[in-house]
């Protein structure tokens, strides 16, 4: 009985966030003087969160994905992933990350491209091809392994870009804009089959975009940002339901968290720096 009572009391307690930070602040040092990009910027991401930035250009979006990547560090106030700093999680291999552009290496196949991280890190063959396999199966792109990058579309090129970020099965995927520069049908298929890859990995997701109804169709929570300096205004929780058809974007609850967002990207703009 009181293991079973211990059991209940684990399962019930409250978990730490994935990512927290608190009055974050970067300033890059340049040679026209110092610019700040983020200011006094505090969020929690929870597991399994599916969380959008979106603002207009230049305001932080990027620059605080690539702070959680430790690709960037902060100047001011603290970040923790996973309850460690950035640079800890990177080595424990925490997350995944994708690019604007697929980034993939025009004479390596694409399950070569796919297998890359693995191979870095020292995977035997056999687990590379077996990992390799899975994940090529879940961005449905089984049977197109042996192509090279030129032989796909632009499409299936950023889907295998997402298979190579999942390949050692990070917990948390960062996601840099990737269907930005894909026309709107394409983006829309992707759109529903990144969904569809969420809700069977159950990964924790940050994810840019410039992109409304992307940022609604897609997202648990959407961080709204303002101009740089880059500070959030506003942070919202969606309450869609977890099964999203492309339709969904035309009914009125879909709408009013759309209006939302555009209210707090104005609101951004009338701040004074």
């Amino acid at each position: 009985m009181a293991e079973a009572a211990r059991a209940i009391e684990m399962n019930t307690a409250p978990q730490s966030p994935v990512i927290a930070a608190k009055n974050l602040d970067l300033v890059f040092q340049t040679a026209d003087g110092p610019v700040q990009a983020l200011r006094d910027v505090s969020l929690t991401i929870d597991k399994g969160d599916f969380v959008s930035f979106i603002g207009p250009s230049g305001c932080g979006k990027t620059t605080f994905l690539r702070v959680i990547a430790a690709l960037e560090q902060p100047t001011g106030g603290t970040i923790t992933v996973n309850g460690m700093t950035p640079e800890e999680a990177r080595l424990k291999r925490a997350y995944g990350y994708v690019f604007q552009a697929a980034g993939l290496y025009p004479w390596r196949t694409i399950e070569k491209n796919v297998a890359l991280p693995l191979e870095i890190m020292g995977f035997d063959r056999a687990e590379q091809e077996k990992r390799v396999r899975n994940v090529l199966r879940l961005v449905d792109l089984e049977g197109f392994g042996k192509k090279f990058p030129w032989q796909l579309s632009g499409g299936m090129q950023q889907r295998a870009s997402i298979a190579r970020a999942l390949a050692f099965d990070a917990d948390i995927l960062l996601m840099d804009e990737p269907f930005g520069a894909l026309d709107e049908i394409v983006r829309d298929h992707l759109n529903e089959q990144l969904l569809k890859l969420w809700a069977r990995t159950e990964k924790t997701i940050g994810f840019v975009t410039h992109s409304i109804p992307e940022a609604v169709y897609l997202s648990t929570k959407i961080v709204v940002m303002s101009p740089r300096p880059g500070r959030i205004t506003d942070v919202i929780e969606s309450d869609l339901p977890r099964e999203r058809p492309l339709d969904i974007r035309d009914t009125p609850e879909f709408l009013a968290i759309a209006h939302r967002v555009r209210e707090g990207l104005r609101a951004g703009h009338a701040y004074d720096d």
